[in-house]
């Protein structure tokens, strides 16, 4: 195994806490990879991690070693990047996290058109609903909703994600719309239980004033997709982000009601691994989200 493809184990070895996660990540046997940290730390003449049954952590001098390695990793992927950034400013891998709905109704058209114009970068996307560790699962960036909980992770705003409250045509035609927030005690209402709090809708009227009004609905989902189905399909009253609901309140299966009052927006983020080591590949995907995601992008399509 050659220097750099050291280094490049070695950090993921740090990353991971583990041989076999470093090994597996990067397609070798694990007993290669135990193998080339100890030629590395024969060669420097100190031990660079500790192995423990709880897993391997880095030894003082592992420590400054893995900052280094992780400095000269960027600055490789920089130079090997460079003709490709003469031709289109961007290139290499770039590897994203996005949940399950907002990354296949919203990411993946705008990753697409991205890949058109930047035939330099090649793509991972990965959907997954629940949090994700970028430094263990050696991702380049993530999107984010609401309230940014790790505050060691470089960010950049994105935008506004708004929501709406909906309703068929079907139940509403059997139920009276409702006109302020009490009303909602007496609908049926299809509750996300992916969203804190959410057996409680918060609204703000037209005055200004906040209220945060209890629901209650014979449908529980953590599944976005399954909220709106079970709204076209005449379940109740249900709120989504406005980017899900479009193309339902487009075609009228589901109209916007208490229309006068505002659901509480989450502000969009995309998060990496470093606040102070951004490479131009990141920088740039997350340039062109900015743009993508400016204005009333919910209601256009991508």
């Amino acid at each position: 195994m050659d220097r750099l493809a050291g280094l490049d184990l070695f950090i993921r070895i740090v990353e991971t806490g583990s041989f076999s996660k470093a090994a597996e990540d990067l397609g070798i046997a694990q007993p290669t990879a135990t193998k080339a940290v100890a030629v590395i730390e024969q060669r420097l003449g100190a031990r660079l991690l500790h192995r423990s049954t709880r897993g391997v952590t880095p030894t003082e001098v592992g420590a400054l070693y893995y900052e280094k390695c992780k400095r000269i990793s960027h600055d490789v992927e920089d130079a090997e990047n460079l003709a490709t950034l003469l031709q289109s400013g961007v290139g290499g891998q770039l590897r994203i996290s996005t949940s399950v709905a907002f990354g296949r109704r919203v990411m993946v058209p705008l990753v697409l058109r991205y890949m058109r114009d930047h035939p330099g970068v090649r793509i991972d996307l990965g959907f997954d609903d629940r949090y994700v560790d970028l430094v263990e699962q050696g991702l380049d960036m993530a999107i984010r909703m609401g309230r940014l909980a790790d505050s060691s992770l470089g960010a950049r705003y994105l935008g506004t994600n708004p929501w709406v409250m909906v309703a068929s045509p079907g139940y509403l035609s059997q139920h009276p719309a409702p006109q302020v927030p009490d009303d909602l005690a007496s609908h049926g209402c299809v509750i996300y239980s992916s969203v804190q709090g959410d057996d409680r809708w918060s609204l703000t009227g037209p005055s200004g004033q906040e209220v945060s009004v209890p629901v209650n609905g014979r449908l529980r989902t953590n599944n976005l997709s399954a909220v709106l189905a079970a709204a076209r399909a005449g379940m109740g009253l249900a709120v989504l982000p406005w980017y899900a609901a479009r193309e339902s309140v487009a075609d009228a299966s589901v109209v916007p009601v208490l229309t006068d009052h505002v659901l509480q927006a989450q502000d969009m983020h995309a998060v990496y691994p470093s606040p102070k080591l951004v490479s131009t590949k990141v920088t740039s995907f997350i340039a062109f989200l900015q743009q993508a995601l400016a204005g009333d992008w919910w209601l256009k399509a991508l």
